[in-house]
Formats: structure tokens, sequence, C-alpha cells
């Protein structure tokens, strides 16, 4: 997996392209929160529109990185979630925990509505 980092405002837009798969992935994204939430980050957003493939560990990642994030008091949101993704949260029933948009703009303003 491969990702790049940029700002939309105060809110951080991590950009991932590739799979989100165990023994790649999932590390890799354990590592980006963490050290996004050690540089005092508070508002994430995943862009996953570029995710090519997610697996069990991807999604649990996705869980673990939401509660990490939210134990260390910041927000992560999901962006431009691809129809596979969308299935495979709505499957797991996980679809009502993350907050998704399809809009950057309006993901981004609704860090604020908080």
């Amino acid at each position: 997996m491969k990702w790049t980092e940029r700002r939309n405002g105060d809110v951080v837009v991590i950009d991932l392209k590739g799979k989100l798969t165990l023994g790649s992935g999932d590390v890799q994204l354990r590592s980006i929160i963490r050290d996004l939430l050690d540089r005092g980050e508070k508002k994430i957003l995943l862009n996953l529109d570029k995710v090519s493939y997610m697996d069990s560990a991807g999604v649990g990642e996705l869980v673990a990185s939401y509660t990490t994030t939210s134990n260390r008091e910041a927000e992560l949101k999901l962006l431009n979630l691809t129809a596979k993704i969308r299935d495979l949260l709505q499957f797991t029933q996980l679809i009502s925990v993350f907050e998704h948009f399809s809009d950057e703009n309006e993901a981004a303003a609704s860090f604020d509505e908080e």
C-alpha cells in the first residue's frame, strides 16, 4: 500500500492507494495513524477511493485506528468509499460506526460541526 499526506484546512487527508491487507497495509495504516496522533493531529480523513482491496485485517485496522483516534481525543472519518469497501462495511455492520463522505470539502467541514 502507498499513501500520501496533504491538508484541507486544518484536516489531515491521507490518500491511500493499493491493498489494505494483512501483513502490509494494516501495519502501515497503524503506523500512519499513530504518527499523526503523536504529532498532535486531531482531524484525520482517510481517502479510500484508490484502495483496490481490503481484507478482514484491513477492516480490523480501520476499527483499531478509529478506537485509537477516539481514545486520543481526535477524530477519524472516511472519504470516497469504493463500492466494495462500502459493501464490506455494511456486511460487517461497521458502516454505522464511521462517518463517511463522498465530498472532501463536506467531510473537512464536518469536523468543525461537533
